[in-house]
């Protein structure tokens, strides 16, 4: 039965209560609401990152490691000290005449041609490096925070939007099942309405998983279990606007600690590089040795003084080989730097153009997209009240509202996604959260 005038306008009646279509559409440019204990913000996940997660104390474990090993390549090897019974008569082991003695020996090893500075030089610049990387491991913890922390944003602004049309899909089922019982509606409108209730339905389930990994993924940042309870989000602070892109280039090649870490393996390969050219330089021997043996007149006392060297006999599958390891490892060093501050560059204009559009789209959404699709819901519940559309065109529309700001959200948590990342790459907080 074809529904009449005075049923289209009782079940447009229904459409207005239920979906709220008069109010405001959701905006973009609100003023954003303050965090609650309740609520989980960004500052805060900021907070419990830098106060420690287990990659960065063993980053830093590593570069207090590195650091130790500065002193001992200052020093020369330790001496080696020997006692000797020699010259013993077998058997019995007496002393023998007129040769036995007792000895003690002291022998040093000194490096030459500044091998040690040298190698104290490589130390050094490998604490650096790792000292920079602890720094490195810093920014991408936050980096992983922040990305976790607006999933689960977008998540819990999307499920507060699904359960919103859910409600709205429920009591839409309800008013076209007890007109259709009367005779005032299509059977038609019954079952769309049901499937558009059981496709939200899965919607929800789908993004409530999603929510859960998120959690997970932030949980596993800050050494916590999976299944630690993690508040909805709080609505993160509106980004100012970002510094052009090669300004953003320029500030993540001088400041991104991964970068200074390659730099200063360059310096370390070097040095070893300079240090293996000098292992073709012999180095010393110094001995001094002391023998006593006890006489009838007295105790005889004995001194020798040792001086040697070691002989590179094997230089040429030895010593020249280790000078070319250390070419070979410093070309690696610097092609790895190279490597480092290309992908940099590009990550830095990738995450530019992400941004860029993320930001662009909010723009949309909010002035252009959601403000038409409220008009033409309005238009088509106008037409409706005519008979100009069918009720699946009214309901379409709103879905596709409720569709456009749900894309709204997801472009935000794009965008704060992109500058968190770009924070990581220029080792600068840009987006207002410290």
């Amino acid at each position: 039965m074809t529904p009449t005038y005075s049923s289209r306008a009782a079940l447009l009646c229904w459409v207005l209560i239920i979906s709220g279509i008069l109010l405001p559409p959701f905006a973009l440019g609100q003023e954003v609401a303050p965090a609650t204990e309740d609520s989980l913000s960004l500052s805060a996940v900021y907070a419990a990152v830098d106060a420690g997660t287990p990659r960065m104390v063993a980053a830093r474990a590593a570069a207090r490691a590195a650091a130790e090993r500065i002193g001992p390549a200052r020093r020369p090897p330790d001496p080696e000290l020997q006692f000797g019974l020699m010259n013993r008569e077998l058997p019995g082991f007496g002393l023998s005449d007129p040769l036995g003695m007792y000895q003690i020996q002291v022998m040093q090893m000194i490096p030459v041609a500044g091998k040690l500075g040298l190698g104290a030089e490589v130390e050094r610049a490998r604490a650096a490096a790792a000292e920079a990387r602890a720094d490195e491991t810093r920014w991408e913890e936050r980096s992983r925070a922040a990305m976790a922390f607006y999933e689960i944003y977008a998540a819990d602004r999307s499920l507060s939007l699904m359960r919103e049309s859910q409600r709205l899909l429920r009591d839409l089922v309800r008013a076209t099942q007890s007109m259709y019982a009367v005779g005032n509606a299509r059977q038609a409108d019954v079952l769309r309405s049901q499937v558009e209730l059981a496709r939200m339905a899965e919607e929800v389930v789908r993004m409530e998983a999603m929510r859960s990994a998120a959690a997970a993924r932030l949980n596993a940042v800050l050494d916590r279990s999976a299944d630690y309870p993690i508040p909805p989000a709080a609505e993160p602070p509106a980004p100012s606007e970002l510094p052009p892109s090669d300004s953003l280039v320029a500030l993540a090649l001088s400041r991104r600690p991964m970068l200074r870490a390659g730099g200063q393996s360059v310096q370390a390969a070097d040095a070893s590089e300079r240090l293996a050219g000098r292992e073709l330089w012999p180095d010393l021997e110094v001995g001094v040795q002391y023998g006593w043996r006890g006489m009838e007149d007295g105790t005889m006392h004995m001194a020798s003084v040792m001086l040697g060297v070691r002989v590179p006999i094997w230089a040429g599958s030895r010593q020249k080989a280790m000078r070319r390891e250390a070419a070979a490892m410093r070309d690696m060093a610097v092609a790895d730097l190279a490597a480092m501050e290309a992908e940099t560059r590009g990550r830095v204009g990738e995450l530019v153009a992400n941004a860029a559009r993320a930001q662009r789209l909010r723009e949309l959404y909010s002035g252009t997209i959601l403000p038409q699709a409220a008009a033409t819901t309005a238009s088509a519940m106008a037409a409706y009240r005519v008979g100009g559309v069918d009720f699946m065109t009214v309901l379409d529309a709103q879905m596709n509202v409720n569709r456009y700001r749900q894309a709204a959200v997801v472009a935000a948590a794009e965008l704060g996604r992109a500058i968190a990342e770009l924070e990581m790459l220029s080792a600068t907080p840009l987006g207002g959260v410290q």
